[in-house]
């Protein structure tokens, strides 16, 4: 966490002559179970991970907003009395400035210093960090209460109704709401969240097979759509309102792909709730089954891995220290996720990456996460 900190810091420095008045950080995540359920109102089970957006700000007088990002090497500025849409980096922190302007919060100027360590495209959710440390950013400079919640909404209406992606809120609530050490159950319909542990003497490895994808452009807004046809055929404002024994009574009334669709999202809700009842009584074996269980469904049903994936997931259930593996986040490319014993998580980073590397020429990166907090305020 330090690093980047002091990377911001130091870089606003450079570029403005003085210290930051303010830094804030968001973190990204990795989903443990739980996918594509979160636009069916349905249950996912995500962490947010040690890898977050920074932002270095001090408040201006006028309600410009100006921004250097360190990883393009590029100014973007707008003003919160002229918000119109572009393309590029930048539409985010302008989405969750007009976001929290069209739900009636009063916002003032500011500008800063932005960077992260979220690899971009990997389903780590590197936009929901980057839309909820600018919402902090704009809580330290404006006059309102945070209200981790609303502030999720906020950057889920970024993405839906301002960038253009048909994403759910579980991205942006765990970057929001996330807790140290703990895995969050979240309700999507709700909002509820229950906190989970992890299995004694487990880690979390997230598994980068470097291969990248686009919600805007690839196939998740158009499974979106195959949800919402399945609800609309079981009469209902959500798959996550119809029980296995439901569908499986009148599945043979669907289309053949719709139907597949709705298998995965009605199954994998039962699993995502399987896998809380899971950590509760602290059994790997049982959670490490069910995130199998989620990467089949995914691949076979869903249809959102890649090769890339498929591969990245049987290197890591080869390995004795794993008790289970998916991919994570959208698909069509990105990352993938094991539960692995503790004492074996090096020897497992050491072993998977050879594998991967040997099968596809391409060089993995793996990684070994810590659940973090949510967005937040950092002392100087």
């Amino acid at each position: 966490m330090s690093d980047l900190k002091q990377t911001v810091v130091d870089a606003f420095k450079d570029k403005f002559g003085e210290a930051p008045t303010h830094i804030v950080r968001a973190p990204g995540r990795v989903n443990l179970i739980g996918e594509h359920t979160d636009y069916n109102d349905g249950f996912v089970m995500p962490m947010a991970i040690d890898r977050a957006v920074w932002i270095a700000l001090r408040p201006r007088t006028d309600r410009g907003v100006r921004l250097y990002s360190i990883d393009f090497d590029i100014w973007g500025e707008f003003s919160l009395d002229n918000l119109t849409k572009a393309k590029g980096w930048l539409e985010y922190p302008k989405g969750v400035a007009w976001a929290l302007q069209e739900e009636g919060y009063n916002l003032s100027g500011w500008e800063g210093v932005i960077t992260g360590d979220v690899p971009r495209g990997s389903g780590l959710s590197s936009s929901a960090a980057l839309e909820l440390a600018t919402a902090r950013a704009f809580f330290e400079v404006s006059d309102f209460d945070w209200d981790a919640t609303k502030m999720a909404l906020i950057g889920q209406r970024c993405e839906n109704d301002y960038v253009g992606a048909n994403t759910g809120i579980m991205d942006q609530l765990i970057s929001a709401a996330g807790e140290e050490g703990l895995a969050l159950l979240i309700d999507c319909r709700s909002l509820e969240v229950q906190t989970a542990h992890l299995p004694f003497d487990t880690v979390v490895v997230v598994m980068d097979t470097m291969t990248r994808h686009s919600h805007t452009d690839s196939g998740y807004n158009e499974r979106r759509e195959q949800c919402e046809k399945a609800a609309d055929f079981f009469d209902v404002k959500a798959l996550r309102d119809v029980s296995v024994e439901q569908f499986e009574a009148r599945a043979d009334g669907l289309d053949d792909v719709v139907r597949r669709r709705a298998r995965h999202v009605i199954t994998e809700n039962a699993r995502t709730l399987q896998a809380a009842e899971a950590m509760q009584e602290g059994d790997a074996l049982r959670l490490g089954k069910l995130m199998n269980a989620s990467h089949d469904s995914l691949r076979d049903d869903f249809e959102v891995t890649n090769d890339a994936l498929n591969i990245m997931v049987e290197c890591a259930r080869g390995q004795v220290s794993c008790y289970g593996a998916r991919m994570t986040g959208g698909g069509f490319g990105g990352c993938a996720v094991a539960l692995v014993e503790a004492d074996g998580a090096d020897a497992f980073v050491k072993k998977v990456s050879d594998c991967y590397e040997n099968q596809t020429l391409q060089e993995p990166q793996l990684y070994i996460c810590e659940a973090t907090r949510g967005a937040q305020s950092i002392k100087l």
